[in-house]
């Protein structure tokens, strides 16, 4: 097949794809066709869904289309619609409050994209803000100046993981500090849950006596005492096991039995308390 034909089919089909992807998410993503990278690729709605949650995104062309290698994609592909959205409504709120245009101002805080297209012409993302080109019929006849035709909205895209800091020992650098391995974290948290049951358990009257818990479990007394002490860690200590901020080398042996006053046991453990 001819190149230019080859070239001329291609475009035509992810034109109609394009459309088609418009349509269908158009329903909830406020800035449909109105987005761009700053490469020039229109950057297009899409959803993904984890643990029943869905999670809505703008995503550059080539990126979607699995040709960001062939294809100059833009410094930023990928940006979370939620976020992008407040952001750029809260700053065309001020700019127009400022232009004293009540009218569209209250019809884009309603969400309505019509309202929308009809002031923007285009939202061109980068790195560090957004450039958002307005449409000339909105703009005051007297004005000649290019910069009133656009507005730059500082931004940042926000990190895809929120980091959280490894618990420091004392005289400790934190680049020498490695997290607890993903396995003994495992075990950790799981032992953690089973004192609570049990403590639990006992507490509520569900198991009399310590003899009938080792019998239900299949395990010794001190096992079971070991156990429920985990029960009394500090909420600190817990969530950072949880979240997985404990140094490696701080298991479920070092924490077994710990001191009754919170602040104590991280001293017991050489840790500086958050």
């Amino acid at each position: 097949m001819d190149r230019a034909l080859f070239d001329a089919v291609r475009q035509k089909s992810l034109a109609q794809w394009s459309h088609r992807t418009i349509v269908r998410n158009g329903s909830d993503h406020l800035l449909t066709g109105l987005l761009f990278d700053d490469a020039g690729h229109r950057m297009i709605p899409t959803h993904a869904t984890k643990a029943g949650i869905r999670y809505r995104y703008y995503v550059s062309m080539p990126v979607l289309h699995g040709e960001a290698k062939t294809a100059s994609a833009g410094s930023v592909s990928r940006v979370p619609a939620a976020d992008i959205e407040d952001v750029l409504i809260k700053f065309l709120k001020e700019h127009l409050a400022a232009k004293q245009d009540k009218s569209i101002t209250s019809a884009m805080l309603a969400g309505d994209r019509s309202a929308l297209a009809q002031l923007v012409a285009g939202i061109v993302v980068h790195k560090d803000r957004l450039v958002v080109r307005f449409k000339s019929d909105h703009e005051e006849e007297a004005s000649d100046c290019p910069d009133d035709r656009s507005l730059t909205i500082p931004w940042q895209k926000p990190p895809s993981k929120r980091s959280r800091q490894i618990l420091l020992p004392h005289n400790a650098s934190r680049s020498d500090v490695r997290p607890e391995q993903f396995e003994r974290r495992a075990r950790l948290v799981s032992a953690i849950a089973r004192g609570r049951r049990w403590l639990d358990d006992v507490v509520s009257g569900r198991v009399t006596t310590v003899a009938e818990l080792c019998t239900r479990e299949n395990c010794s007394v001190r096992q079971v005492n070991m156990t429920i002490s985990l029960a009394f860690l500090a909420p600190n200590l817990v969530k950072a096991a949880v979240e997985g901020r404990l140094p490696r080398g701080i298991g479920i042996e070092r924490l077994r039995d710990p001191p009754t006053e919170w602040g104590w046991q991280f001293e017991a453990l050489g840790l500086n308390p958050e």
